[in-house]
């Protein structure tokens, strides 16, 4: 064709091929959109779309909901919708509710305010998204992860301090399966596992949930012959 630029045409036919048409761009851009909401949309059990933080509403609405959801001891995780403009717009139109906060349980629309304070009101709410585990919960759940627990600072591969790798050494001999928990990654468990277990230094040993106790208590069960019989719950 006279006056056009080859190369360029070249390409624009290339990209029309690959995408059959500009209608066919648009419907990949939406769908890529649509997944990128789905995904954050099922980010948390309870995801609330919001203007600003938990921390930090940036508008009456969204403090408000926040406001009913930590009333109710709601566990939840949020978005900030002014941070992202394509997930601000596109929202509205993926789950066809037009305005902001917007609150989700297990990846389906709840609704916004207005209908978060009837759940509220009817007492319904805390049926309709997961309530926060309190940190005793929390402390149980994770002591008996496995028969045999180890609280420590480190790992398995990486002990952290002297007590802890003494203690991973003796463990390692005995021949018996365990699992640990670093409590330099989670200060919340470390400090309150303390008080959970009135055991205030680590490591801490657990077998079917049962406090055994840290080093020396380890070291003297060692020395007694018992150490094994103890991990395998049978004394």
């Amino acid at each position: 064709m006279d006056g056009a630029h080859a190369p360029e045409l070249t390409k624009k036919v290339q990209r029309l091929a690959v995408t059959g048409s500009p209608v066919g761009a648009a419907e990949s851009s939406t769908t890529d959109l649509n997944q990128r909401l789905k995904k954050l949309i099922n980010a948390a059990p309870c995801m609330l779309f919001m203007k600003g933080s938990s921390q930090e509403p940036r508008c009456g609405f969204s403090r408000q909901i926040v406001a009913l959801l930590k009333e109710h001891n709601i566990q939840y995780s949020s978005f900030d919708i002014l941070s992202d403009e394509e997930v601000r717009q596109g929202l509205k139109i993926y789950s066809n509710w037009p305005t902001y906060p917007q609150l989700y349980a297990n990846g389906e629309l709840v609704g916004g305010l207005d209908i978060v304070k009837e759940l509220a009101e009817s007492g319904e709410l805390e049926n309709t998204c997961p309530k926060a585990v309190t940190l005793e919960h929390r402390l149980k759940t994770t002591i008996n992860q496995s028969p045999v627990m180890l609280f420590i600072k480190g790992n398995k591969e990486a002990a952290r301090c002297g007590f802890s790798r003494q203690t991973l050494e003796i463990m390692n001999s005995t021949g018996v399966d365990y699992d640990t928990f670093d409590i330099l990654q989670d200060e919340e468990v470390r400090q309150g596992l303390k008080t959970y277990s009135n055991w205030p230094t680590y490591p801490q040993l657990y077998v079917k949930g049962e406090l055994i106790g840290g080093l020396d208590i380890i070291k003297e069960l060692l020395e007694s012959g018992d150490l094994v019989s103890v991990l395998k719950g049978e004394a």
